[in-house]
């Protein structure tokens, strides 16, 4: 398996937080659980292989192109055969710019993105097959971008909103309710909560939890602190508190995580 992020040219920097490759030069299956990060992503399968994930009922094959709504607990993922992937992740405020209002309905699932989009990414799906360089592969998919980005032009001013009060969220120590944050600027906080989920998918606690869990998992890999030093350093009330929020977003303790085991997962924390 080979795991390759790529840098957004300029014009989209402040929307995608990268892209990535993933290429599976082996025709053979493997396993993973996906945790959730906060982002929403596209992927355009372009192998010969597939993807697949288990919401519960079994591993289903995803389909060509998948639009990834927030995954708000562990996701049990395969790959089968050889894969050759491209993905855009997007940062957390941003997915409200290139799809349609109210992304929290994509929560938890795998979409075919040519559903909600229409021809227009079936199209760039075929030229993206029919092209075999990675570097005209991204500017197909950075033209598609810069278009949805213009054609939402009237949802800037609110999106920009949430950003910042995300960018207040993810604040060391940030302890304030969301009454004051609302009140700063000039909203209530029913409206801002309803503003946060309609363009994130998430709710502000969710995702002040996600962002916590994130960063706790990357300390939990390094193994170069007790879970009480980690768990104090990421704002967990105590060691209870942490090891019961991991375990929800992967299914299990952080003691018993073994990151061996989760490639797809450690490739994009390195």
């Amino acid at each position: 398996m080979e795991y390759k992020e790529i840098k957004p040219g300029d014009r989209l920097q402040q929307y995608v937080k990268c892209y990535y490759t993933y290429e599976s030069d082996a025709a053979t299956v493997f396993e993973d659980t996906v945790f959730p990060s906060g982002n929403m992503e596209i992927i355009f399968n372009l192998g010969a292989g597939s993807w697949q994930t288990d919401g519960g009922a079994g591993f289903k094959t995803t389909p060509p192109v998948e639009l990834w709504g927030q995954i708000t607990k562990p996701l049990p993922v395969r790959s089968v055969g050889r894969n050759t992937m491209l993905g855009v992740r997007f940062f957390p405020h941003a997915a409200a710019y290139f799809f349609p209002d109210k992304v929290d309905l994509f929560n938890d699932q795998v979409n075919d993105f040519r559903d909600v989009s229409g021809k227009v990414v079936t199209a760039l799906h075929t030229r993206l097959q029919e092209t075999p360089a990675w570097p005209e592969r991204l500017s197909l998919v950075e033209d598609f971008l810069w278009r949805q980005l213009l054609w939402s032009e009237k949802r800037h001013t609110k999106v920009t909103m949430v950003d910042h009060v995300m960018h207040e969220i993810r604040q060391p120590g940030f302890f304030d309710n969301l009454e004051n944050v609302a009140a700063r600027y000039g909203i209530t906080s029913r409206y801002l909560q309803k503003l946060f989920v309609q363009y994130t998918g998430l709710t502000p606690k969710l995702y002040s939890k996600i962002h916590r869990f994130q960063n706790s998992l990357q300390l939990v890999v390094r193994n170069e602190a007790p879970l009480t030093a980690i768990a104090y350093d990421c704002g967990y009330f105590d060691q209870s508190h942490f090891i019961r929020e991991f375990k929800s977003f992967t299914g299990i303790t952080p003691s018993g995580y073994l990151p061996d085991q989760s490639p797809v997962t450690q490739a994009a924390l390195s």
